[in-house]
């Protein structure tokens, strides 16, 4: 049974069509994050989280020796204990995140750690900044934060975070320091207070002695010229 030439022209267009399609939705499919974060708490205001950091290895020729974190607003490098890491990797702070670093990972292998955080900020999302290092120098920068209408290339981990429970408050985070200083602060013009108040209590009976003996003898020395004037006179 033959074709008829239209049926198969348009069965050519069919798949012209379908391959065009296919690619089109290849190229507008948003990057797959190479850098991950999750919590096994993601809410605002929880405590004692615990957050899996997983780097997706793309190297061919060498592996992970360092993973470097800007922490987001509201999280200090003190608040941040290191749980779980590659066999002879530590955890080192430093002024706005840490650095988990150890020994090269074999090419190809992802690079997966655990944290824990003391408590999670008043926030919709966390972005962490993160830097990872190979042991041939390469440095892939997964630092670009999220919004707008283009799809970032190379994204920062997001960790989007629930509505903080029915009375989570925000704490001070040195709430012990804090006290500590504001009851020294109160102290000092406290004793400063006492002090002046100890001193005027025993400088006044002081000077009205003082005051008293000069009058008694004030009269004395009047009463004694009065008389010698008066025993001349006589």
């Amino acid at each position: 049974m033959s074709v008829h030439p239209a049926a198969r022209r348009a069965g050519r267009i069919t798949l012209t069509c379908a391959a065009a399609l296919t690619t089109t939705l290849a190229l507008a499919a948003p990057a797959s994050a190479h850098a991950e974060v999750e919590a096994d708490t993601p809410r605002a205001l929880a405590e004692n989280v615990t957050l899996t950091f997983v780097s997706e290895a793309e190297s061919d020729t060498a592996g992970f020796t360092a993973l470097r974190v800007v922490l987001p607003d509201g999280l200090a490098p003190g608040d941040v204990k290191l749980v779980d890491a590659p066999n002879g990797w530590k955890l080192k702070t430093t002024g706005d995140g840490y650095t988990v670093a150890g020994p090269a990972l074999k090419t190809g292998v992802d690079a997966d750690y655990r944290v824990k955080v003391r408590k999670l900020p008043d926030a919709e999302q966390l972005v962490f900044k993160t830097l990872e290092t190979y042991s041939d120098g390469e440095i892939a920068r997964w630092i670009e934060l999220p919004g707008g209408d283009v799809e970032p290339e190379e994204p920062a981990p997001v960790l989007e975070l629930a509505a903080a429970s029915p009375g989570a408050t925000s704490a001070d985070p040195n709430p012990s320091t804090s006290g500590a200083a504001a009851e020294a602060t109160d102290a000092r013009p406290a004793g400063k207070t006492a002090a002046a108040q100890g001193d005027g209590s025993s400088t006044g009976p002081v000077v009205g002695s003082v005051i008293g003996g000069l009058l008694v003898l004030g009269g004395g020395v009047w009463w004694l010229v009065r008389r010698r004037a008066s025993s001349h006179t006589g």
